[in-house]
């Protein structure tokens, strides 16, 4: 994706008009993994806060490692805390994925949190944050708000409940569905496949649009993938570098561990 303007935010324009925002899950929490992941091709990668062993330092470094990239990263803070949003919004991201909202009141207090006065609570500390090039970007404080990308996450049956409300929020960009949390939440705990849990991904992404917002999800599972992009969802993990690695690993190590060796059979009437 093309970001020759740095106040441009090229994720949020096209998950308003451009093509499907295909991603991978970041959570080996690793500037040199980030930079390895960054050149393969994704439109979009989260750098996770929340379940991966990320503090502010380790996310300032992949975001310095992605920057020479033409992808979006997408951090997700451990939680939608405003003091804590403000802190990784000066450090550089552009584009946060929040969990576990599940009130239009907790969404409204997010897109307060992402945004400077008047319409929001932003505090002001770009002459030393990164965000601004070190107040080195004409009009930053003035063009910021609209290249900020807020995504919600709903993962809970409560969530669902109130899906309409929250789609409804000014300032809210895109609604990410957590099939792990959901599934837990509906009763089904480590069975996102489950035919129930399904039905509520399905019934939550065509909510979703017709609120006119963004949806988006995470399947590690191909055929889930493709079928989530077929119904409309704007924005698809695919992946996660952890499952990826593990997987490979695996497979190599299954190929090649106790395998027999054949000892060679020793030359006869060689000379002494």
């Amino acid at each position: 994706m093309s970001q020759s303007d740095p106040m441009v935010n090229s994720f949020k324009t096209a998950l308003a008009e451009g093509p499907a925002q295909i991603g991978l899950w970041m959570a080996l929490a690793d500037p040199y993994a980030a930079e390895l992941v960054a050149g393969a091709g994704f439109d979009w990668l989260v750098i996770d806060g929340e379940h991966a062993p990320n503090d502010l330092r380790s996310m300032l470094a992949q975001l310095q490692s992605l920057a020479a990239y033409p992808v979006m990263p997408v951090v997700r803070p451990p939680r939608g805390e405003v003091s804590l949003i403000k802190q990784i919004l000066d450090i550089g991201a552009r584009t946060l994925l929040v969990p576990m909202v599940e009130t239009a009141d907790a969404a409204r207090q997010l897109v307060a949190a992402v945004r400077y006065p008047p319409h929001g609570i932003r505090g002001v500390g770009s002459a030393i944050a990164r965000s601004s090039r070190w107040n080195r970007t004409p009009g930053y404080l003035e063009r910021a708000d609209a290249g900020l990308c807020l995504l919600v996450q709903i993962e809970s049956a409560r969530a669902l409940e109130q899906l309409e409300a929250i789609a409804a929020v000014d300032g809210v960009d895109g609604i990410f569905i957590g099939p792990a949390d959901l599934a837990a939440s509906l009763g089904h705990l480590g069975h996102p496949g489950h035919p129930e849990v399904q039905t509520a991904i399905d019934g939550a992404i065509g909510r979703i649009h017709a609120a006119g917002k963004a949806s988006g999800i995470l399947a590690f599972d191909e055929a889930a993938a493709k079928r989530y992009l077929e119904m409309g969802c704007r924005f698809v993990a695919v992946g996660a570098d952890v499952t990826l690695l593990a997987r490979a690993a695996e497979s190599l190590a299954a190929r090649f561990v106790g395998t027999q060796v054949t000892a060679p059979t020793p030359k006869t009437g060689a000379r002494g």
